[in-house]
């Protein structure tokens, strides 16, 4: 009540009627009523202004409610004093869009900037009043919980599953519907309470990291064996070298089967690194550490290499497994001698070049000029090998492109395929991407499919090839042979999902 009568006497209308009121007032009672009001109104006024006008912390929020981010870490350093002093809790919150770098590309900048804005008012309309939230990054969000008596770790997990439901709304880009998934790491104020507000912000980003390892859409709490791995990850980059060595970094196989006929086509090759102390280490922690080792080149040769000799266990096993997609990423790209390296693989295993998938990112193919990087995917091709466009719609590479890279399958981005059962507007992006595919003679297959539902739909829509969760997870080779048995024994059980081939 306090606060609504603050908005009303605050406004402009408010003053200007001022002159009115006080006519008004003369003529109904006097020189005595008019003193009257003279003296109340200022008192009025003082006993609203404290709730009506902006706080220490209020003068720093920006129209769309969110903290300014300059003044944000003040406000962390009054409210961590707060907490301590006062034995009540409090959290930081981290929130980043997952993906987020691909909608500049996709969308445009403008475009990108009007999703960032509805994020952050999403963020702010899922908090409680008094908490805090400023966007700190071009995709993160931070947010400081106003100290209470009671936040324990359910209550924190909730919010946080707020903030990622509220996020998962559908954004309408141009008549698109956008959608986003996010990653949250959380540090109650308890784990540092003797620590300082830097330390209270760097683990609430711990957290955050912790939660992108394990995405998308992760949710992580800060503990003390977090940090721990945090600094583990710097230790990777001294032992990767040893490691793609040695043998312990090498491919997981996903499979791809067919939404025709639900034969298997193929497997993508994924690194995995399967530590002798630390047991499996996330792809999210030892790439960085690869790529800071400038050993990605190394990465794609070991890769290679096991991934034409899982071809050659499969041959021998009298599996019909018809290609394996191995991912080639910048600098393998740019060298010079990938063609004489991939022949001699070839040879070595007495493999024919079709049996190889060359995946390339679309932003590779859509920045590539006329250089060692278009000359060796162009060799490539020529040399047998299949070219798959990787990632597909989350670049901007032109159907001159795929013509001009002698593409053989575009691979269509998971961000497209999410919900598309239950969303017309995801549908209507497929489809645009299926007949264009079609009127090129470019086959198409789907990542990232999850589950029945968007199967059945991107067989009815007529997507070659699926691939993702839905299917099958990554697995060790040695593993590869019973999923294939069981899968085919299951075809000669089932009905094909959907005829969606006519002939």
């Amino acid at each position: 009540m306090r606060r609504a009568l603050a908005n009303v006497l605050t406004r402009p209308a408010a003053l200007a009627c001022l002159p009115a009121l006080s006519l008004a007032v003369y003529l109904i009672g006097g020189d005595l009523a008019l003193v009257a009001a003279a003296v109340a109104m200022p008192v009025l006024y003082l006993l609203t202004i404290g709730a009506g006008q902006p706080a220490a912390s209020d003068s720093m929020t920006l129209r769309n409610g969110l903290t300014d981010s300059a003044a944000f870490g003040g406000l962390v350093a009054e409210r961590f004093k707060q907490a301590r002093e006062g034995s009540r809790s409090s959290a930081i919150f981290k929130i980043e869009i997952d993906d987020a770098t691909e909608f500049a590309d996709r969308f445009g900048q403008a475009a990108t900037d009007t999703i960032v804005a509805r994020v952050g008012e999403r963020v702010f309309s899922a908090l409680r009043e008094g908490d805090a939230v400023a966007q700190t990054g071009d995709h993160r969000f931070t947010a400081c919980l106003k100290p209470v008596q009671q936040l324990d770790l359910e209550l924190c997990i909730q919010l946080a599953g707020r903030l990622q439901a509220a996020i998962e709304e559908p954004i309408s880009i141009d008549g698109t519907s956008v959608y986003l998934t996010s990653s949250v790491g959380f540090c109650q104020h308890a784990h540092v309470i003797n620590q300082s507000p830097r330390a209270w912000m760097e683990a609430a980003r711990t957290a955050l990291r912790e939660a992108q390892a394990h995405g998308p859409n992760g949710i992580r709490a800060y503990s003390s064996e977090m940090k721990q791995r945090t600094e583990t990850r710097a230790e990777l980059r001294q032992e990767v070298a040893n490691a793609l060595e040695s043998g312990q970094i090498r491919p997981w196989f996903q499979p791809q089967i067919s939404t025709d006929t639900g034969l298997v086509t193929g497997f993508e090759a994924l690194a995995r690194w399967d530590h002798p102390e630390r047991g499996m280490i996330s792809p999210a922690d030892f790439l960085p550490a690869i790529e800071q080792a400038d050993m990605l080149e190394r990465l794609a040769e070991v890769m290679m290499h096991h991934a034409f000799a899982a071809v050659k266990a499969w041959d021998e096993a009298g599996v019909n497994v018809p290609q394996v997609g191995v991912n080639f990423a910048g600098p393998e790209l740019k060298n010079p001698r990938l063609i004489e390296k991939v022949k001699w693989e070839l040879d070595r295993f007495g493999l024919t070049s079709e049996r190889l998938a060359v995946e390339v990112l679309e932003t590779v193919v859509a920045r590539a000029p006329d250089d060692i990087i278009t000359r060796n995917i162009n060799a490539l091709g020529e040399l047998g090998c299949r070219i798959d466009l990787d990632d597909f719609g989350t670049g901007h590479a032109s159907i001159a492109s795929i013509r001009r890279f002698s593409v053989s399958r575009i691979k269509i981005d998971r961000s497209f395929v999410l919900k598309a059962d239950r969303d017309p507007d995801q549908q209507r992006m497929i489809s645009a991407i299926l007949t264009m595919a079609e009127r090129l003679g470019v086959e198409t297959l789907a990542e990232g499919v999850e589950t029945v539902g968007e199967h059945a739909l991107l067989a009815q829509l007529g997507c070659d090839h699926v691939q993702g969760f839905g299917i099958a997870k990554p697995m060790p080779l040695e593993d590869t042979f019973e999923w294939i048995a069981q899968h085919t024994s299951k075809l000669q059980d089932v009905p094909r999902i959907l005829g969606n081939r006519t002939g």
